[in-house]
């Protein structure tokens, strides 16, 4: 199978919301943040509203919908509060995800499987309501195909434990788990659904994520804000977005 167009980049800007909370100022500003990015090629902007807002806030994503012209994904768990504030923003996209009071990231993808009628139920009205609904999920067979049955239109695969385990040195699991996202790419394109991939990316570890064909886009934010202290947050994207295009390049 050959890329289908140029891989997408989708920049989280959450930790800039971290920083501005962590003095209890307005700076720096979200907003901002996914202009500056947008200027400098992203094709779209995620943002993940937690029940304890502990870094994006409601009125964040009202900024975002009413200030950006590229796509918004809109990170969220699967309660009625947060299926209220997509239906009334309408955001391009909704990304499903687990979440926890007590982790610090997302640390493990959803159980759709085990979770599936509640599911469905829950993503109808975004899906009448336009949104692309996504499931943050792992590689798990079982878990892709619970997502296409509900009725998502893309599964976006958990690289977090891939990510971990080379920047631990454990590179034979690496492969392993590499191989795990490979499959489930594979399996995720030949059940109908868009298959994105993203948590724990950086310079150094998002070539062969990128270098998958069934792959059309990657999240990326806590690596790309990091770095923005040192070189800037639009030089950031510009150098992630090459690593990416350069990895798409190479590929039959």
């Amino acid at each position: 199978m050959k890329p289908q167009g140029l891989l997408r980049l989708g920049v989280n800007i959450d930790h800039v919301a971290t920083i501005r909370n962590a003095r209890g100022s307005a700076w720096p500003e979200p907003l901002r943040a996914a202009l500056l990015a947008e200027a400098a090629g992203a094709d779209g902007i995620t943002a993940h509203l937690r029940e304890d807002r502990r870094h994006i806030r409601d009125a964040d994503i009202e900024a975002l919908v009413a200030g950006i012209s590229i796509p918004l994904n809109f990170e969220c768990a699967a309660t009625a509060e947060m299926q209220a504030i997509a239906l009334r923003h309408r955001p391009h996209a909704v990304c499903l995800v687990p979440e926890k009071r007590e982790e610090r990231t997302t640390e493990g993808g959803l159980d759709v499987a085990g979770d599936a009628d509640r599911l469905a139920d829950y993503i109808a009205p975004l899906r009448e309501a336009g949104a692309r609904v996504s499931m943050f999920i792992g590689h798990d067979p079982r878990q892709i195909e619970a997502s296409a049955a509900i009725g998502a239109a893309v599964v976006e695969l958990h690289t977090g434990h891939y990510s971990e385990l080379l920047a631990e040195g454990r590179e034979a699991e690496a492969t392993e788990e590499l191989e795990g996202l490979r499959r489930g790419a594979k399996l995720a394109h030949a059940l109908g659904l868009e298959v994105h991939a993203g948590h724990g990316l950086t310079y150094d570890n998002v070539a062969p994520i990128a270098g998958m064909p069934e792959v059309m886009e990657l999240n990326i934010g806590h690596f790309l804000i990091g770095e923005a202290v040192f070189r800037g947050l639009g030089p950031a994207i510009e150098e992630m977005r090459r690593r990416m295009n350069d990895a798409r390049a190479v590929q039959p």
